[in-house]
């Protein structure tokens, strides 16, 4: 089924139906949800900012909106996303349960991710195992700031998700003023993957500013394009799939900081054929996540 400029219009019309509208909104109606054959998977979402008291009462908001964009299964990270940087060990385990929480409570819809913080190492090594290995988390990330992820303190856990086979999503911006303390760009990014060819890595946002995001990464295999958090401009995914490769560019929203809709469009609205497209919006996440959902049993 073709994509038309209509269908693309519409999609990003429900950027309404976002994290933003409060629950009980007149949403709008007429949506065409996107095309069963992309079964799109939202690599990159956040319960923070959607509206609920509980992490239940969040998943079952996010799932109607999901439900009106025929979006078929979230990756969740951070739990309410209160905390400053530089997080103690107790509030990143409090992050953590909230996910595991929300995912428990529709685990046809959501996939768990786990956050820790590089600043402390053993207890990041306890959580990935208390949360992964042991528990229903799939993935590593949306992993910020704290230490810039070229430093060593990430090894050891690189290395442990190199171990069970599971993706990183790591944030990554590049700021005209210049980043935060401990903020990664892509280029640090880059600098790991080297050290950790074998790591299924996801470099968040593209660094913001994902002309030059796209083209530090270029060259490093291991390294996939997130295209989530950004406005809908015009090139970006275009761009992203003419120097990496349909197979290295993974659709997420940064939900609840941006809508559904507007990310979608950047898939929707690109001059691109149907397949790369159903790669971008599901297939790529998916086949990085093929050996953990094998191993846990877990359907894909």
């Amino acid at each position: 089924m073709a994509i038309t400029r209509r269908t693309a219009l519409k999609s990003l019309a429900a950027g309404l139906i976002s994290a933003h509208v409060p629950v009980g909104a007149q949403e709008p109606a007429g949506l065409e949800p996107l095309p069963k054959q992309f079964r799109a998977w939202d690599a990159h979402s956040h319960l923070d900012q959607v509206p609920g008291n509980t992490p239940e009462e969040r998943m079952d908001y996010l799932v109607r909106c999901m439900d009106k964009l025929g979006i078929e299964r979230l990756i969740v990270s951070q739990g309410f996303d209160e905390f400053e940087d530089r997080p103690t060990p107790q509030q990143v385990r409090v992050e953590n349960d909230r996910v595991m929480r929300a995912v428990r409570h529709r685990p046809d819809r959501a996939y768990g991710s786990l956050f820790v913080s590089p600043a402390d190492v053993e207890f990041s090594l306890r959580e990935f195992d208390r949360c992964v290995r042991d528990g229903p988390m799939v993935c590593v990330g949306e992993l910020q700031c704290d230490v810039r992820c070229n430093a060593p303190a990430l090894d050891p856990i690189v290395a442990r998700a190199e171990a069970l086979d599971v993706p990183i999503l790591q944030h990554t911006w590049i700021k005209t003023g210049g980043n935060d303390v401990g903020e990664s760009t892509p280029r640090d990014l880059v600098e790991l993957a080297r050290r950790h060819p074998k790591a299924k890595l996801i470099c968040g946002h593209t660094g913001g500013n994902w002309e030059i995001g796209i083209r530090a990464i270029r060259d490093t295999p291991n390294i996939y394009a997130d295209i989530a958090g950004s406005d809908p401009t015009a090139g970006f995914t275009e761009m992203a799939v003419r120097e990496l490769g349909a197979e290295r560019v993974i659709y997420g929203s940064d939900v609840g900081g941006r809508s559904f809709a507007s990310q979608i469009a950047k898939v929707l609205g690109a001059d691109l054929p149907s397949y790369a497209k159903e790669l971008i919006l599901g297939g790529n996440i998916r086949r990085l996540l093929a050996p953990v959902l094998e191993a846990k049993g877990l359907p894909s």
